[in-house]
């Protein structure tokens, strides 16, 4: 019996769970604001208990979890509409390298060394300090970087260059299913696509797993394959 209640006591608290993030907003982790990651603790730790506990009532336990996150969101959306709150209880972006020059009071403020700035502009291959123009810390605790114009890669706009838009490829077949909803905004028919894979010497349409085709026309074809050891064609 007491598996029994842990087992709907964890259903119930998921189900709740995931409802009210769908209806709060979604974030990856690691860009939380500081409020957001603590009412995750706080939750983890209630419905921690919850489950580990099953004399302890179930009903108030989703009450609280409906109301840290109700809190969450009204405090993200005072956030949103108050920056001077906002500046105040949430870590803002801070400006660490200016004109190629470190900050210290800065660097010393949100406690990061030389070390921790140098790690980060390596991970975004960055192994001269005199390529930055800037390095921001952000809320999330991430560093976004300006490089020095003469360090940027040459884009087509600096070559006067218009780029042809290619747009999105649309899937025609998914698992030997042929979606002709996506064919007719193409303005084609099974037909051209059956021409289009005897091409490729495929001859029915069961035989592929998908296949798409991009605004110019241009398709990419994956056929199905039988599962095979990659060991048996390399040795690594």
């Amino acid at each position: 019996m007491v598996y029994l209640i842990i087992t709907v006591r964890i259903i119930s608290v998921m189900v709740l769970f995931l409802f009210l993030i769908l209806k709060t907003g979604r974030r990856k982790i690691a860009e939380l604001p500081v409020y957001d990651f603590l009412s995750i603790i706080v939750i983890g730790s209630v419905i921690g208990a919850d489950i580990a506990e099953p004399n302890i009532p179930h009903l108030p336990t989703l009450f609280a979890v409906i109301l840290i996150v109700t809190l969450q969101y009204l405090v993200s959306c005072l956030l949103i509409n108050n920056k001077k709150i906002a500046r105040k209880i949430t870590f803002g972006p801070t400006v660490i390298i200016q004109n190629g020059q470190f900050i210290k009071s800065n660097m010393k403020r949100l406690k990061y060394s030389i070390e921790n700035v140098l790690m980060a502009l390596r991970e975004k291959d960055i192994f001269d300090l005199n390529e930055v123009e800037y390095a921001i810390v952000e809320g999330s605790g991430n560093i976004s970087v300006l490089k020095r114009s003469q360090f940027l890669p040459l884009t087509l706009a600096d070559m006067k260059l218009k780029p042809d838009t290619k747009g999105l490829s649309v899937p025609l077949i998914i698992d030997g299913k042929v979606h002709d909803s996506n064919l007719q905004q193409l303005q084609r028919d099974r037909s051209w696509l059956a021409s289009q894979l005897d091409q490729a010497g495929i001859h029915d349409f069961s035989e592929v797993f998908y296949a798409d085709c991009n605004m110019e026309g241009r398709l990419y074809i994956s056929k199905i394959l039988q599962a095979k050891n990659f060991n048996d064609d390399f040795t690594l």
